[in-house]
């Protein structure tokens, strides 16, 4: 119950931060920066040959986009540079200090 209420609490919590992000075009922006970070660390590049490994020891008539999907997504995250990662918390804090009212 407790796990739950938390969640819950947390979710109620994330949904007007997010439509101010989105009202203010934060959010957008987040998203360009995060683009453009991952593609300067070489992120997109590693992901993009770990997807074409999976293809290859699957072999591209026994692979579906699902199976790539679930083999790359938690490699994907682990991969995403902490100096990225703290970056973008840092510039959501900063949006929510100028944003009190939320």
């Amino acid at each position: 119950w407790v796990v739950s209420r938390t969640m819950n609490k947390g979710a109620q919590m994330r949904a007007p931060i997010n439509q101010k992000l989105i009202e203010t075009g934060e959010r957008e922006r987040l998203k360009e920066l995060l683009r453009a970070k991952l593609i300067e660390c070489g992120w997109k590049d590693q992901l993009k040959a770990r997807c074409k490994e999976v293809i290859k020891e699957k072999g591209l008539e026994h692979v579906t986009v699902d199976d790539v999907v679930a083999e790359i997504t938690p490699k994907g995250r682990a991969l995403v540079p902490d100096s990225v990662k703290k970056e973008l918390l840092q510039r959501i804090k900063t949006f929510l200090a100028q944003h009190a009212s939320l």
